[in-house]
């Protein structure tokens, strides 16, 4: 049948109606879990049936100086496991250090690279691991292109922040500060095989590091629930759960960083918020985690802190497109009353909720108070919603996002 078919009305609502059901899908979760108090002690005895030698790979002296790195070290010596040690790591990781530490695994014939720290030291791991399986590819042609690879070495970690969610995800994120790009690579064998969380690793943290990661793990689940896909009514819940629960414990641990009992339900929700366990079987968005790419990238600024600024910007620009899937975040998450015949009353009250939300643990309402110019606006944007090669590639699922909504999103949260 041609293009047009000879399809009556009826037939392309229903095809069209058919698009929004549940997508098929494949959930892969390699990644064993331990959790709970003491359990980075143990690391030794679970990276032993997994590797002989391991690059040990983390970021600030502060795991240094904590002892972290000693008891790890010990750990893994007691149970028989060598290592070899590389840090240096900075928040959106280079791709300098990642090549440095290709070599470095290349040359000292590590089974495994284990990392120690938050997204990352994990990110720049996974990127490492990449590397040491397709010595072939330029690596960061890999990330800009997304590039076809045959595998990865397994990566393990020993998580020191939760935020990110790379203990549990398919994805890595590397910067390149020579030509001030940030770019992501998605793809199952970068799952890590083991991840250690202990939360009284995370009583040191800075509150507004912990606030910014509170906004990545809300984001992360925003991410994905923003869709167009019908009939998810599961992970629908699964999602307005998580995000309740960080609504609830995020200010917890952000005024009091020593809260065990908060710092287990924030922790698991930044797991399960990009193990993407909530994202199956439908289309995702994430054009304000590209947007922040470029932020970071260029101006530095906290991933979460960024996402925090844009995504209720972007709420106020797309709502429209969906608006019941923005009704259901408000009255199920951010718990709105609906206001009677005032449909964007009640959405616009929701996200406002929301902005108040992330001013109250801490973080800035707009993107001047990083340092962003309205000069670097047209750059951004045009950056984020096109391919190297220069062709459209917008960003979104619910909107697609051009060059110019890119500008206009940009703008309104500067």
């Amino acid at each position: 049948m041609g293009a047009n078919g000879g399809r009556n009305s009826s037939q392309k609502h229903i095809s069209e109606e058919k698009a929004q059901i549940m997508l098929n899908f494949e959930f892969y979760s390699p990644t064993r879990l331990v959790f709970g108090k003491g359990t980075a002690d143990q690391v030794g005895d679970h990276i032993a049936p997994l590797a002989k030698k391991v690059l040990l790979h983390y970021g600030s002296e502060r795991v240094v100086q904590s002892g972290l790195i000693g008891r790890i070290e010990n750990s893994l010596a007691n149970a028989g496991v060598a290592c070899v040690k590389l840090g240096g790591v900075i928040a959106n990781p280079d791709i300098e250090l990642v090549l440095k530490g290709v070599a470095l695994a290349r040359q000292e014939e590590v089974d495994l690279v284990l990392c120690v720290g938050g997204g990352s030291v994990i990110d720049s791991g996974k990127a490492i691991a990449l590397g040491l399986k397709n010595p072939d590819l330029d690596l960061w042609s890999v990330y800009e292109n997304n590039l076809e690879t045959r595998g990865a070495y397994p990566v393990a970690c020993v998580l020191t922040f939760p935020a990110a969610g790379s203990e549990a995800s398919n994805s890595t994120v590397i910067s390149n500060y020579k030509t001030n790009k940030k770019c992501g690579y998605n793809r199952e064998w970068n799952r890590p095989v083991l991840s250690i969380i202990d939360p009284t690793l995370f009583e040191t943290i800075p509150k507004f590091q912990i606030a910014a990661g509170v906004a990545d793990m809300m984001s992360h689940i925003f991410e994905r629930y923003f869709s167009n896909t019908e009939h998810t009514e599961l992970s629908d819940a699964l999602s307005e759960a998580t995000l309740r629960t960080l609504l609830t414990f995020g200010p917890k641990v952000v005024e009091d960083p020593t809260d065990y009992d908060s710092w287990c339900q924030v922790a698991l929700c930044g797991t399960i918020a990009h193990n993407n366990m909530l994202g199956v079987g439908r289309v995702q968005d994430w054009a304000c985690h590209k947007l922040g790419h470029e932020l970071a990238a260029r101006f530095g600024v906290t991933h979460g802190a960024g996402l925090a600024i844009l995504t209720p910007i972007w709420m106020r620009y797309v709502w429209r497109d969906n608006p019941k899937r923005f009704l259901d975040f408000a009255h199920r998450i951010m718990q709105e009353e609906e206001q009677p015949n005032a449909r964007a009353a009640t959405i616009e009250a929701a996200v406002s909720s929301l902005e108040t939300f992330y001013s109250r643990i801490g973080l800035p309402h707009r993107l001047s108070k990083y340092g962003v110019v309205a000069s670097a606006i047209p750059e951004m944007a045009r950056l984020a919603t096109h391919a190297p090669d220069g062709s459209d590639r917008p960003l979104g699922g619910l909107k697609k996002i051009y060059e110019a909504d890119a500008i206009a999103i940009l703008e309104k949260a500067l």
